[in-house]
């Protein structure tokens, strides 16, 4: 990797975590924000200064190795010199606005020449992951002149109406009613896969319940199916080879699209520029964001012309966003992607993804509480169990244990979950993994030796 960013990074720590100038300021911000912040920024209490590479510092000068990466936003690392400039140029020039800009030029060939598939090479721009998913679901819905869709269980693909329906957990819980003709089928996880089936089998038994759920329950007007490849919000879940191709026949069976959400797992995050790439599916459409962004918010729809043609999708202003592909957005995403290609890393996430995970595997048979370790590219996970056998999750009393006995030595983690997800920075090399790895291993001897993973 040919990276401008910072490697060997470690934590600094002069105060207690929370620090006083932290807990200050975010006494001022409670009295005016509104509750529902991210849990983890709520947990960690801290108020950042400043971040560069696979470090965050807070106003009381406490540096932290960041593992957690903006839950997938942070591909570039932090403050990266050269997309900071290419920022910095273009805001001095235009911010706003849905005119043509040359920028917006090279972030679309930019992305075209990244393609999953020659066909899908038109680009319509948008500020959210949940906007370009609601935007995909319209163009279906034009496309094919049908009104259902079809996701999996453990599913996240946005908190708008839309995409809520399309959940696949608990998270919607007291949100009813969703919007009718959603219909959510069964994902083949294969640690804890939704049937007793040999792991050989699991995608055939997901499918075959899949089609008797929508033959029996769907009015037989499917638009699209809607899957991520490899599902994040879920633990980083990574399924069989044979899923995702298995999906896209039922989508022709049923007539309908297959809607691929890259926004977690595209422009790099596995090892490869796409996670539908590792089965070899070619889907018809795909939303992205995240990595490609380079930490501003931006997100994308892709697809080919038959389908993009779809009226009204395709009138003026039909498919439009405020915000998407305005000049800054667009140079902050053109950045990304050159930035990408240019320090290969796509490359560096396979193979810092290879050594992160050699470095935890030796979890499963050290402690008594790591029921699995996973991992493609940077898209890492370690589930945390009370017992290895029924593989009951870690109680979520001792998950924020671990999480801030991790913060208290310097490690931003997502391990306030059972299934805990790491997803640093591409930029990340082998020195910050080790320094990462040994705080993880430094604070999993705690539990062990204490046996908190017993307790409620």
């Amino acid at each position: 990797m040919q990276s401008s960013q910072p490697r060997n990074q470690s934590p600094i720590l002069k105060t207690a975590i929370p620090g006083p100038k932290s807990q200050a300021i975010r006494a001022r911000e409670e009295e005016h924000l509104s509750p529902g912040l991210q849990g983890f920024a709520l947990m960690a209490g801290i108020v950042v200064q400043e971040a560069r590479g696979s470090t965050v510092t807070d106003v009381d000068g406490n540096t932290f190795i960041d593992i957690i990466g903006g839950i997938g936003v942070n591909g570039l690392g932090h403050s990266h010199p050269k997309f900071v400039e290419a920022v910095k140029a273009q805001v001095e020039k235009a911010s706003v606005g849905s005119f043509t800009s040359e920028a917006r030029v090279q972030l679309l060939e930019g992305l075209a020449k990244n393609r999953p598939t020659p066909v899908l090479h038109r680009t319509q721009l948008y500020s959210s992951g949940a906007e370009a998913v609601e935007s995909a679901l319209r163009l279906a819905k034009c496309h094919t002149g049908k009104h259902e869709f079809v996701s999996f269980w453990g599913g996240f693909h946005g908190k708008t109406m839309g995409a809520l329906s399309l959940m696949g957990s608990e998270f919607r819980n007291q949100m009813g009613p969703m919007v009718s003709g959603s219909h959510v089928v069964p994902y083949a996880n294969p640690y804890r896969p939704p049937f007793k089936t040999s792991p050989e089998s699991l995608s055939s038994a997901c499918i075959d319940m899949a089609r008797k759920q929508l033959k029996n329950n769907s009015t037989g007007s499917i638009a699209a199916f809607i899957v991520e490849p490899m599902q994040g919000t879920a633990g980083n879940v990574i399924p069989p080879n044979d899923f995702l191709p298995a999906i896209a026949e039922l989508a022709k069976e049923f007539g309908a699209l297959l809607i691929v959400d890259e926004m977690i797992t595209g422009f790099g995050r596995t090892g490869k520029y796409w996670g539908a790439s590792h089965s070899g599916v070619q889907p018809d459409i795909i939303t992205l964001g995240k990595q490609f962004g380079g930490g501003y918010p931006i997100s994308a729809v892709m697809s080919r012309d038959e389908i993009l043609n779809a009226k009204p999708w395709s009138n003026p202003s039909g498919s439009s966003s405020s915000y998407g592909g305005n000049p800054l957005a667009s140079a902050a995403g053109a950045a990304a992607v050159r930035i990408i290609e240019e320090e290969g890393l796509v490359e560096n996430s396979r193979k810092m993804g290879e050594y992160f995970l050699a470095k935890i595997e030796p979890f499963l048979d050290r402690y008594p509480f790591i029921g699995d370790v996973r991992g493609l590219g940077l898209f890492l996970s370690i589930e945390m169990v009370r017992d290895k056998t029924t593989k009951e999750p870690l109680s979520k009393a001792v998950c924020t244990k671990i999480f801030m006995e991790c913060l208290k030595r310097g490690l931003l983690t997502m391990s306030y979950a059972s299934a805990f997800r790491i997803q640093p920075a591409m930029t990340i090399d082998e020195g910050t993994i080790d320094n990462a790895v040994a705080i993880l291993t430094e604070v999993f001897d705690l539990v062990k030796k204490e046996e908190l993973w017993t307790k409620s």
